[in-house]
Formats: C-alpha cells, sequence, structure tokens
C-alpha cells in the first residue's frame, strides 16, 4: 500500500545493518512513502553489513558514515546530507544501540564500567548527539522529526537486557528534554517508540531473548508488534499528521504494556502446575 505519505520529505536513517534491523524496514518504507533518505552507520558497521544493497533499492540513497559517538562525523553526515538533498532535513530515524557487556555477557551486577560507559555513550547520548549537532547547524527544517528507538526494559526489569536498559531509561529522558529545546526553538518534535521485542540482530543477543519473545505474544492482547508494523508506526511520525506529538514514549507493543495477565499465561500456568503438582 503507497499512500506517499512522505512525498517531498527528507530523512536521515541511522542503524540500518541487514534486513533484520528496524532502520532497514523503516528506510525501505519512508522510500516506498516518497521520501528521499540518506543512510548512515559507523564504518565498522557499514562494512559488516549490507547497506549498500539497500541503498540501491532505495532509489540509489547516499551512504554517508558516521559513528553516532562522533561530533565531527555528525557535523560531517549532516552537512553532506543537506548538500545531497539540496536543503534541510524533515525527519531522522535514531536507531543506534550495542552493549559490550551484553556482548561479553557479562551480568549486570558485574558490570564493566568502561564497558557500560559505552553503553550510554553509543545507545543514549548518541541521540542527544545528533540533537546538538542538528540544532546547532539548524539542520532541520520546521515541524521536523526525530524518533529513537526504545523498549519497555526502560520502566520494567527485564534481567537479560542488562545495561541497556539504562541506557534506553536515558534514551527517553534525552527525548524529552531535548524536545522541549527544540520544540521552542524550532517546533522540532522529538519522540521514543517502546517497540515489542523484536528479532533484530541486536535484540536476538539479549539473553532469554526467544522466552520473552514468546511470553510477550502472550501477553499482548495483539501479539508482539513486527519490524514492519514498527515501520508504518515511524512513518506516521515523521508525517504530518502528527504535528503536534512530542516528547513522548508511545508503547508499540500489541498492548502488553498495558496488560497485567492474559488468558493463555494463565493457561500456561495452570497446565504447568497440573503436570507439576
Amino acid at each position: 500500500m503507497n499512500h506517499q505519505l512522505l512525498k517531498g520529505k527528507k530523512g536521515i536513517i541511522f542503524g540500518a545493518l541487514d534486513e533484520r534491523s528496524l532502520g532497514w524496514k523503516v528506510a525501505q518504507r519512508a522510500t516506498h512513502e516518497g521520501a528521499q533518505i540518506v543512510l548512515t552507520n559507523a564504518p565498522i558497521a557499514l562494512r559488516m553489513g549490507k547497506i549498500n544493497e539497500l541503498a540501491k533499492e532505495c532509489n540509489n540513497a547516499p551512504v554517508i558514515p558516521a559513528d553516532a559517538t562522533s561530533m565531527p562525523d555528525l557535523e560531517n553526515l549532516f552537512q553532506k546530507s543537506m548538500e545531497a538533498f539540496g536543503g534541510k532535513i524533515d525527519f531522522v530515524l535514531h536507531s543506534v544501540g550495542m552493549s559490550p557487556n551484553v556482548r561479553k555477557n557479562i551480568p549486570y551486577t558485574d558490570t564493566n564500567y568502561e564497558n557500560f560507559h559505552k553503553t550510554l555513550d553509543i545507545s543514549a547520548l548518541s541521540l542527544h548527539r545528533v540533537l546538538q549537532v542538528a540544532m546547532k547547524m539548524d539542520a532541520l527544517n520546521e515541524w521536523s522529526s526525530v524518533v529513537a528507538l526504545s523498549y519497555i526494559a526502560a520502566q520494567r526489569s527485564f534481567p537479560g537486557y542488562n545495561d541497556m536498559a539504562d541506557a534506553k531509561a536515558l534514551l527517553e529522558s534525552i527525548a524529552r528534554s531535548f524536545g522541549y529545546h527544540y520544540g521552542f526553538a524550532k517546533k522540532v518534535r522529538v519522540n521514543t517508540i517502546s517497540q515489542s521485542p523484536t528479532p533484530t540482530t541486536a535484540g536476538s543477543g539479549v539473553a532469554g531473548f526467544d522466552v520473552f519473545f514468546e511470553y510477550a505474544e502472550k501477553m499482548s492482547p495483539l501479539g508482539n508488534a513486527s519490524g514492519e508494523d514498527c515501520a508504518n508506526y515511524c512513518l506516521s511520525l515523521f508525517s504530518d499528521y502528527t504535528r503536534m506529538v512530542t516528547m513522548q514514549n508511545l508503547f508499540h507493543d500489541g498492548g502488553f504494556s498495558a496488560t497485567g495477565v492474559s488468558e493463555p499465561i494463565v493457561d500456561q500456568m495452570t497446565k504447568a502446575l497440573q503436570v507439576n503438582g
């Protein structure tokens, strides 16, 4: 289905690594809906991923390397993007997250603090850097939209999510705090989407992912929101139909966040008790 929802709009997509990445799906849908895009990721991720395939699919979108923790890289990214577009930018997707502690299976209670700092810098402070650079360079048009991807572990305890939970909590706080300033300054809106557990490359690396993916599926009245559905929701926030939505953490999780317990979970627990009793 094509509504040309983003016709004439120009945006930067962070974090498209491969077909499972949410950034990848957003890039595909944004292009399909009429947007021009620039793709970006850290140089090492560009070497490891398939982003050139995606760029070709997205009308030969420019690919501009940028480490989201590097101010010079971000300044170069925004400058080159504006040159490619011939003007300012209308939307940005922040789909950036990585935890060395998770990758190295270091428990939360035994955290390596150097790794922890990297988690916070890459997964949360990078949003602040993106917004600061964009604001100082006056790179975003009025009524532009910035969306960052989050997860409910920012509010609730999911032990296997490790220090990424703290990073997501900080990410959401930055969206609120910077959204206030950017809204008054330039009418730019900043929101986070708290997505269902999604089998991306990063998400699947979290300990116990398969178990709580299945748990969320049974807990959510609508089931888990897919990556494709997440992309559609992002597009709605990039569009002019959500001009007055800002500083929000928006749950896109099939109702998981508002459900105390579900009948499928009760049934499963009842059967388990009968078997074990």
